[in-house]
């Protein structure tokens, strides 16, 4: 079994694990969403091909689509960030400062 820098929870939340690592999620033609351990944003950045340039840029690429994580786009995505939040990204909000919004302000 391989090591994941996350674990998902339920039909729709993502818990980060690994502080030194990065999240970028992917999620259809949406958005990328990048989960840091001081918390969540937007990514503009290049999105790694291959796992080793990620592993290099201590990132890890999530696709919810994927059939070892979700098998389908979301709509609705939690995400538990090491900054002690848990960050709600509503997808049907893209354009609109309700697009990442902290959910719960202390989830530990």
């Amino acid at each position: 079994m391989i090591d994941k820098n996350y674990i998902t929870s339920g039909r729709n939340t993502i818990i980060h694990k690994i502080r030194k690592m990065d999240l970028i999620i992917l999620n259809g033609p949406h958005k990328t969403v990048i989960v840091s351990h001081r918390g969540i944003g937007v990514y503009n950045g290049p999105i790694p091909r291959k796992k080793s340039e990620a592993k290099k840029a201590y990132q890890e690429v999530i696709d919810l689509g994927s059939i070892d994580v979700f098998g389908e786009e979301k709509k609705l995505l939690f995400v538990q960030a090491l900054d002690n939040k848990e960050y709600k990204i509503d997808y049907t909000k893209e354009e609109t400062p309700n697009f990442i919004k902290i959910h719960q302000d202390n989830y530990i």
